[in-house]
């Protein structure tokens, strides 16, 4: 779906494409947003503006290799973009890159950086909350790797737009016990016990 933006319009490449685009990259990438929801779900049910990949900030300067002829943008906080130089270490307050192949083309992929200790992720809101790196991700019947809903969900539960809605309740009939406890767990710690969907996690 094509969006338009201050800085240009949004026109994301398909899941497929995506996969295709960053098939050489040889670290961990996963699909991530709406679209990785989607994906543990097993059917699309919405539109979406945009496409995200997620990827560890240790492999940052890999997916620029991989994609040496696009040109790529940084958004530094508090929502400002300025261009992302060949080499350049991110401070680590930068979580997410804009991609498009030239300076007159639209936006095609976001990228987005997280954080590891050791074996773990490290959830960037609250560094109390981990997961080990090999439970982060899961694969779809056609190969295409993407977060898993628990995490993802984490992720969009403290804006809970309607879209995030949307995605919360998809999510629900897929979610196993273990799952829905993590997520109950770790929403109530970072968001507080009585965050609504803490508390449809607790009711079944």
């Amino acid at each position: 779906m094509r969006t338009e933006t201050p800085w240009g319009p949004w026109d994301p490449l398909t899941l497929p494409g995506t996969a295709a685009l960053l098939a050489p990259l040889r670290t961990l990438w996963w699909i991530a947003g709406g679209y990785a929801v989607e994906l543990a779900v097993g059917r699309a049910y919405r539109e979406h503006g945009d496409v995200d990949v997620l990827l560890l900030r240790r492999d940052q300067l890999a997916v620029q290799r991989t994609l040496p002829g696009w040109e790529w943008w940084a958004a530094d906080p508090p929502g400002t973009l300025r261009p992302w130089d060949p080499g350049e270490i991110l401070p680590a307050d930068v979580h997410d890159i804009w991609c498009r192949p030239g300076p007159d083309e639209p936006w095609r992929v976001q990228f987005m950086l997280d954080d590891v200790a050791g074996d773990d992720w490290v959830f960037r809101r609250d560094p109390r909350i981990r997961l080990p790196l090999d439970r982060l991700g899961a694969v779809s019947g056609d190969g295409v790797p993407y977060v898993v809903p628990e995490v993802q969900l984490l992720y969009k539960s403290r804006s809970r737009r309607p879209k995030d809605e949307l995605d919360f309740a998809a999510a629900l009939s897929v979610l196993g016990d273990g799952q829905r406890s993590w997520l109950t767990e770790t929403i109530t710690l970072a968001e507080g016990a009585d965050h609504p969907w803490a508390a449809r996690l607790r009711a079944g």
